[in-house]
Order: C-alpha cells, then sequence, then structure tokens
C-alpha cells in the first residue's frame, strides 16, 4: 500500500498531538518533574505545528513557510533537550538559542534561492545535532542513572541523530546520482521515520519519569525518614546480599547500637531532643563505620552497622570510636547538648555462616550484656 506525503505528515502531527494530551496528563501525577513534562509537551506540539506549516508552505510568501518550519523543529528538539537537563535542575535555553540563531542566520543569508538546499540538506544538521546533545544529557544524568527506560531513550535519540546526520551526507550525493526526483523518496523515508519518532520517543521518556518515580518510592520505602539510614527493611533486603556476595576468606562483622536511657532523655528534654540525638548518632554511624558499611536504623533507638572485610579487632576499633565520638557531638554546642552514650554488642561471622538473622541475634547477645554490665560499653560476643 502506497502512502503519500500528506497522509504521513497528518499522521506524524496526529501521533505528536497525542503525545502532549499524554505528556500533560502524567504532568499531573508527577509534580517534581512537571516543568519537564511540561517542556516535553511543549515540544510535541511545536513539531506538529512545524509539521502543519510545512504541509501548508505553499500558503507562505517564497521561502519563508520552509524557514518557519525549520526554526519550528529546532525549537521542538530544543525544548525536548531542555526538558531531559531540568530532570537534574541544571538545564539552560542556551543550546536552543544559538541553534535558532543559526538557523535564521543560514535563511536570511541564504535567501530564496538556497531554499532546497537548507531544506533538504543543510536543515537535518542542526537536528542531528540537538539528538547528539539529548544522548550526552541522558548518559550524564545523575537521576536517570540505573534506570531500564535510559537505554530505550538514548536509542531512539542516537537512531533519529544518525539518520538525520545521514540525510544531510547522502542526500546531495543521491541527487547527483539520480536527480531530483529522488528527493520525493528521501521524503518519504523521513516522514516514515518522523512517524515511528513521534510514537517511540515520547513513550520512552514518560517511562524515564515513571520509572524515576517508582525508584524513588521504594527508596523512600526503605529509608528511615528521621536519620537518612537504612529502615529494618532496607537492612533485610541489602545485608543479605552483602553476605553473600562476600568470599569465603572474607572477614564480617556487625555491630548492635541501643542509645542509653534514651526514654529518659525524652522523658527529661523532649522529644525534639531525642530526636536530634537520634540524628546526631546516625550522623556519626555513618562517618565512622565507612563508605562500604551498612548502617541502619531498626527502630527505636536501635541501630546496626553490617561491616564487610572487618575482623573482630578491626570492628571492635570502629565500635569504640564511634561511642566516643557520638558522646562528644551529643554534648557539643553545635548539638543537642546532652550527655549520651551508647551500648554496643558485636558479633563476626564465621567463614560459611550467611545467616543475618544469626548474626544480628549473637550481636544481640552481646549488647544485652553490655546493657546489664552497666551500659556505655562494648562486648563481643562468639562467632556466629
Amino acid at each position: 500500500m502506497q502512502i503519500d506525503l500528506p497522509t504521513l505528515y497528518d499522521l506524524i502531527v496526529g501521533t505528536l498531538l497525542v503525545a502532549a494530551g499524554m505528556t500533560l496528563w502524567e504532568r499531573q501525577a508527577h509534580s517534581r518533574h512537571a516543568r519537564t513534562l511540561g517542556l516535553w509537551a511543549t515540544s510535541y506540539g511545536v513539531m506538529a505545528a512545524a509539521s502543519l506549516v510545512t504541509m501548508h508552505r505553499n500558503h507562505f510568501p517564497e521561502a519563508s513557510g520552509l524557514a518557519l518550519a525549520s526554526l519550528l523543529f529546532v525549537l521542538g528538539y530544543g525544548l525536548m533537550l531542555h526538558g531531559v537537563t531540568l530532570l537534574d535542575g541544571r538545564g539552560s535555553l542556551r543550546v536552543t538559542a544559538a541553534g535558532l540563531a543559526a538557523v535564521a542566520a543560514l535563511w536570511i543569508a541564504g535567501g530564496t534561492g538556497a531554499a532546497p538546499v537548507l531544506w533538504n540538506h543543510v536543515g537535518s544538521i542542526p537536528v542531528a545535532l540537538v539528538c547528539g546533545l539529548t544522548v550526552r544529557a541522558v548518559l550524564r544524568s545523575r537521576t536517570l542513572r540505573g534506570l531500564r527506560a535510559r537505554a530505550m531513550v538514548i536509542a531512539v535519540a542516537a537512531g533519529h541523530g544518525l539518520f538525520y546526520l545521514a540525510r544531510a551526507v547522502l542526500t546531495p550525493l543521491a541527487t547527483a546520482a539520480w536527480g531530483p526526483d529522488i528527493l520525493t523518496a528521501v521524503a518519504k523515508v523521513t516522514m516514515y521515520e518522523g512517524v515511528l519518532y513521534s510514537m517511540a520517543m515520547p513513550m520512552g521518556l514518560l517511562a524515564l519519569v515513571r520509572e524515576e518515580a517508582q525508584s524513588r518510592l521504594l527508596v523512600a520505602a526503605r529509608t528511615d525518614y528521621l536519620t537518612g539510614l537504612l529502615n529494618r527493611h532496607g537492612f533485610f533486603e541489602e545485608g543479605p546480599r552483602i553476605l553473600s556476595a562476600r568470599r569465603p576468606d572474607r572477614p564480617v562483622s556487625l555491630l548492635a547500637f541501643d542509645l542509653d536511657h534514651f526514654k529518659a532523655i525524652n522523658d527529661r528534654h523532649g522529644h525534639a531532643a531525642g530526636d536530634a540525638v537520634l540524628r546526631v548518632f546516625a550522623e556519626t554511624a555513618r562517618h565512622a563505620a565507612g563508605p562500604d558499611a551498612l548502617v541502619a536504623r531498626l527502630g527505636g533507638e536501635e541501630f546496626v552497622a553490617l561491616l564487610p572485610g572487618l575482623d573482630a579487632a578491626a570492628a571492635r576499633r570502629v565500635g569504640e570510636s564511634l561511642a566516643r565520638r557520638f558522646t562528644e557531638a551529643a554534648l557539643h554546642h553545635d548539638g543537642p547538648g546532652i550527655a549520651a552514650t551508647v551500648s554496643i554488642g558485636l558479633a563476626t561471622a564465621r567463614a560459611e555462616c550467611g545467616d543475618l538473622p544469626a548474626l544480628l541475634s549473637a550481636a544481640d547477645c552481646a549488647l544485652y550484656r553490655a546493657k546489664a554490665g552497666g551500659r556505655n560499653r562494648l562486648e563481643v560476643a562468639a562467632a556466629a
């Protein structure tokens, strides 16, 4: 079945308007990225307008219709790029403004006589360039790191950019070899590719936003709101992975913490002061345990730190240093100014141990001994 150019343009306009509507609808559910989604919806609308201007270019004087369509296409792609960069909160319209200025200058300098060359050949270069910058922005985005849909967006943007780069290079060669009639075939191929792009790119970008939102919800479900540490759910998800991934000859230790007389701190100084003490301990534990440690708040005033690569002696040094630094930080004038201490139980896993609950139980037994022995001390359990 043969499809003529007007029908292909109608398809592109339709898919872009549907994409704009879907993006605006999705915008209501993602206030965090409302500006980005608004820019993408505007981008699709601008591209639809550019397609309509192209379809009715004969209604414009001389080559002004093609010039306007070219500027609108560059603006549409530029707004899409700006939306991607805004995901990390660092968007800028300078690239779009520079692209628009360069394209306008080319059309002004070329005039009516250069319109076929500018439209069929040179006009593809800005599109290819902005698509390349979009790929670069997605690759560098911290917000999109690790998302599955990221690969799809990169593939679609890169493929679209390479298509337009090939169009800019090969169209003059094809015209020289087969004459100007080949331009009709080139236009049809371009429109076919445009229909695919106008469906795939909006779907990919919406998938990115949805997946990023789901990822943030998952992180929130595994994070303790007050301290920013992992909660019990997060600890029992991540801890077994660390135990199962370690080499048999690599030690691993666990420190169990319980803040001493924490109920008395709340009763005497108030819950706001108690929360401040918990935050001070969490921050002290995060720094004292090191970047490889898994530190979590299990609930109330109970904390744990899983220390891969540390034997009992090294873990004891970490625990004693942490206890000392916590007491100093809690008493400091910039902190809550409360004399707070912590009791600690230490357990080290045997080489074959991969059971996190058993390791935690051993550390808890040592912790109970520390509390029974007068608190503000560290006790070591038998190997779990």
